[in-house]
């Protein structure tokens, strides 16, 4: 009996080795790769070979140069066209609250879903005669083309501030010498000149819908809307012309500042 048992288990561990054998020869006349002891199949990789991957292909550094600029060049564009853009001041209509050169940069988000506020200080297009030939700037091809992308301050444009909004009135003075917006005298002794007057010259006017009544704050040398009353527009710019708000002037260095809001207008009611 036990020789029998031992004959037995025999056959079945030949059995057994030759199932896998034959399990093996299957695997591998199938195309597959036949599993370990375990069960689990392993990768196998000869030795001395590596898997080889694309290199990517790098552009000559000329190349490279040219798209940067390019890059450069397209988010100054829409930098100036969409944010900011640099101005440089050419008279003394603003003193003392802007000099002569300085430069100063233009924010535009402010006025995406609104509209220009008493008080601010505005860059509007020249709305059609208001800058004599004296007053414009030629500049050569190369600041002209600087000035385009955003790289260099913008000429031909002027900067006031704005007192009278679309409904206003707007008229000089009381007995006080005081401009009156809606009948509500204002105090503009925070940004006018020592010893300036609002102004030498009366006036009354409604403002149009979509426009702006604007003046420098050196009043006796700025050329603003009261100066140009007979004019086709009477006086007032569209809103279309504002480029933007001045918030900052950045050079020179010593006179670096952002423009505060005054709240003078505060107690100003909007029209009936």
């Amino acid at each position: 009996m036990p020789e029998s048992d031992d004959l037995n288990d025999r056959d079945r561990t030949e059995g057994s080795r030759s199932s896998l054998v034959d399990d093996s020869a299957s695997v591998e006349r199938s195309g597959e790769r036949p599993p370990d002891e375990a069960g689990v199949g392993r990768t196998r990789r000869r030795p001395g070979h590596r898997r080889l991957t694309a290199k990517p292909r790098e552009l000559p550094l000329w190349q490279e140069m040219i798209v940067l600029l390019a890059i450069a060049l397209g988010l100054a564009i829409v930098l100036k066209s969409l944010f900011l853009q640099a101005f440089y001041i050419p008279s003394a209509s603003m003193h003392d609250t802007l000099i002569e050169n300085d430069r100063i940069l233009v924010e535009k988000p402010s006025y995406w879903f609104g509209e220009p506020g008493r008080g601010d200080i505005v860059v509007f297009d020249d709305p059609g005669g208001w800058l004599g030939p004296g007053e414009r700037v030629g500049g050569n091809p190369l600041t002209k083309a600087m000035e385009f992308v955003g790289l260099y301050p913008s000429g031909n444009h002027l900067v006031k501030r704005v007192i009278g909004v679309g409904g206003d009135r707007v008229r000089c003075c009381d007995r006080r010498g005081r401009i009156l917006v809606n009948g509500t005298p204002v105090d503009e002794s925070d940004y006018l000149p020592e010893g300036v007057e609002p102004s030498a010259q009366e006036f009354d006017v409604k403002v149009r819908e979509d426009h702006l009544w604007v003046m420098g704050d050196n009043r006796p040398q700025s050329a603003d809307s009261r100066a140009h009353l007979g004019d086709p527009g009477g006086g007032l710019i569209p809103v279309d012309d504002v480029v933007g708000r001045v918030f900052v002037t950045v050079w020179p260095l010593d006179r670096a500042e952002f423009t505060d809001q005054p709240d003078v207008f505060d107690r100003v009611e909007d029209a009936g």
